[in-house]
C-alpha cells in the first residue's frame, strides 16, 4: 500500500537556524517557508536528490510542534511520511487492520496539497507516520 519515502520532518526551535544549517553547512537547496494553519505549524522543505527533509516549527500556542519541543528541547525526528495512491482507501485498509487514524480520521490538506492523515505511533512501534496521497 505504501509508496515512496516522500519526506522525513524534523522538528526544531528556531526555523531561521535550522534552515541556516541546511543551506550553509550541508549545501541543501531550501524552499520557502509556508504557514499551514490548520497543522499549526510553520514548515520549510530541504530537497534532496531521493527525498526531501521538512523543518518544522510551532506556529501558535497549539501547535502539536509546541508540545512535541516541550518533551525533546533541542528538536528531532518528529514523523516519517509515505505516499499513497489513494488516501480514502489507505484508511479503509488501516481502520480494517486495526490501526487507529490521530484527528478525526478525516483527511487534511497537507504542505504539497495533497490529502494527508497521521497514524497512532502506538500503531507503528512509536513513530508517528503520515500518508499522502500523490496519486
Amino acid at each position: 500500500m505504501i509508496g515512496r519515502l516522500n519526506h522525513i520532518a524534523i522538528a526544531v526551535t528556531d526555523l531561521d537556524v535550522a534552515t541556516l544549517q541546511y543551506s550553509g553547512a550541508l549545501g541543501a537547496t531550501v524552499g520557502e517557508r509556508q504557514d499551514l494553519i490548520e497543522h499549526g505549524v510553520t514548515a520549510v522543505f530541504i530537497e534532496l536528490p531521493n527525498t526531501k527533509i521538512e523543518l518544522l516549527c510551532p506556529l501558535g500556542k497549539n501547535s502539536p510542534i509546541a508540545g512535541f519541543l516541550k518533551k525533546n528541547v533541542s528538536g528531532g525526528i518528529h514523523h516519517i511520511c509515505y505516499e499513497v495512491n489513494n488516501i480514502k482507501a489507505a484508511i479503509i485498509k488501516l481502520k480494517s487492520e486495526g490501526a487507529r487514524i490521530l484527528g478525526d480520521g478525516t483527511p487534511k490538506i497537507g504542505a504539497h496539497g495533497n490529502p494527508v492523515i497521521f497514524l497512532n505511533p502506538k500503531d507503528f512501534n512509536g513513530a508517528l507516520i503520515e500518508l499522502e496521497e500523490i496519486g
